[in-house]
């Protein structure tokens, strides 16, 4: 293998790819460094790197050639792929993406956590690896992404698109055909609204000038059937808005609720934004067995409903519940986990920063006829003090499920404060979750762990771990 160029600029040649890291990252290692490879590579391909990060032990690169292929690989399924940014595992037969999510997390909990833990159960993988996502959110734009090819053919010109922001480019958007990630009629809702506005000459977004009038569209779909559409645009203009949604009610009669929302902000977030109902109710429903949720255009909900029904179901045994225990969910959000959790409980305290959430939550549980739940509005840290102990009563059983960072370092102690003999700790990030086992491992052992999948084709994984306090 030779190394040229300039040392910030080292090109690796011929390296072999012998597995995979965090973040989708491949690796290899040469003279004893490791590699991370991003671009594409999967073990068995033999790639040049080119080198963006170079340390004594370790280095960074990309992909700027493929020697040979591994065999593993297989043939994806969406035109999009390699361009897109989004299912970056098409290349992998299912069952292989399944192995390394599980590498995954038994990797971080024992290199990052060095925990000593009882072996992982067999990840729970997704029956339906496409048209899994409940929710997408596109964006328009004035300027498409272009291919070299498309660039350099005769007749292509710069035009109008709408679909997916694409890695490190803020203003170009990658115009989507079909979208795999979706049901019936996501795409139908998508190329109508977008035809329409192109023969019409409504004006898609420009992100650099911060100008025009089409923004973004978001598609909620649900296992009932229901579809919800929120059209954001940047500033109100009534005729051309009527138009335009009597025309998608018209040409997609499955959509239940259509919404649009005025956005004049320099950013996309909707959440201090008021969505404005043009035809139904304003939300769907969805299920979770036979637990019914309200979602609004806001709301937060896990975007693969029938994996989220496993990953429940997981932290529903792991918790061990009787009927009389009190029971702690931690960011909460719209409570869906307490809700779930609900009749094995004597008393479900459900605590979330966000008071639209928590607001949600509330509605939930009174659609559920479920009384034993309460929801707090607050940080844990300032909720749960002795005299909300006293009047609430102490945790028996903890479940956790905080964002990708993890918990803060004075959560961590707050839990080992509250001392519940049971705590399950939902994750996104077994990484950050890594991190916080080792925190409380002086307080609790690691009992049972379950990984579960609810994005096939990407890199990303659930993974519930089981806690049991310590004598």
């Amino acid at each position: 293998m030779a190394e040229r160029g300039r040392k910030k600029h080292i090109l690796l040649e011929q390296v072999p790819v012998t597995g995979y890291a965090a973040e989708g990252k491949s690796l290899a290692r040469l003279d004893g460094k490791v590699i991370f490879v991003d671009g594409g590579a999967v073990p068995g391909d033999v790639v040049d790197v080119r080198l963006f990060k170079n340390k004594k032990d370790w280095a960074e690169g990309r992909v700027t050639h493929f020697h040979r292929y591994s065999p593993e690989r297989v043939t994806p399924f969406c035109p999009h792929f390699g361009i897109c940014g989004g299912c970056k595992w098409q290349m992998l037969p299912y069952s292989v993406q399944l192995a390394y999510k599980q590498q995954q997390v038994t990797d971080a909990l024992t290199r990052i956590g060095k925990l000593s833990l009882p072996p992982a159960a067999t990840i729970l993988g997704a029956e339906d690896t496409v048209h899994y996502r409940n929710k997408l959110e596109f964006t328009f734009s004035n300027r498409a992404y272009l291919t070299t090819e498309e660039i350099q053919s005769d007749g292509w010109t710069q035009r109008d698109a709408l679909g997916f922001h694409l890695p490190g480019l803020f203003d170009k958007i990658l115009d989507i055909d079909t979208c795999y990630l979706q049901a019936h009629p996501s795409n139908l809702i998508r190329n109508t609204v977008k035809i329409f506005a192109r023969d019409h000459g409504y004006s898609f977004y420009d992100h650099r000038a911060h100008a025009g009038w089409l923004r973004n569209l978001i598609i909620r779909t649900s296992t009932t059937g229901e579809v919800m559409v929120n059209l954001c645009l940047h500033h109100e203009d009534e005729g051309p808005r009527r138009a335009l949604l009597d025309h998608l009610l018209e040409a997609v009669p499955e959509i239940t609720t259509l919404l649009y929302t005025l956005n004049p902000k320099g950013n996309d977030s909707i959440g201090d934004l008021e969505p404005v109902v043009y035809a139904g109710n304003g939300y769907i429903t969805e299920k979770l067995e036979d637990f019914r949720f309200r979602i609004g255009p806001k709301s937060f909900f896990q975007t693969n409903t029938r994996q989220a029904e496993k990953l429940y179901g997981v932290v529903r045994n792991f918790a061990g519940l009787t009927g009389g225990q009190t029971v702690y969910d931690l960011y909460c959000g719209t409570g869906s986990i307490g809700i779930f959790l609900s009749r094995g409980a004597a008393r479900i305290i459900g605590v979330e920063q966000v008071p639209e959430a928590v607001a949600h939550a509330r509605e939930n549980a009174a659609l559920n006829g479920i009384t034993h739940a309460s929801f707090f509005a607050g940080d844990v840290i300032d909720v749960c003090t002795d005299e909300f102990f006293s009047t609430h009563g102490r945790p028996e059983v903890v479940i956790t499920d905080p964002p990708r960072a993890g918990m803060h370092d004075k959560l961590v102690t707050k839990l080992i404060d509250m001392a519940a003999p049971r705590i399950v700790y939902v994750s996104c990030n077994p990484a950050t979750q890594a991190r916080d086992l080792e925190k409380l491992d002086p307080y609790y052992t690691v009992e049972k762990i379950q990984p579960v999948d609810l994005f096939p084709h990407t890199h990303h994984i659930e993974n519930v771990v089981a806690l049991e306090k310590r004598n």
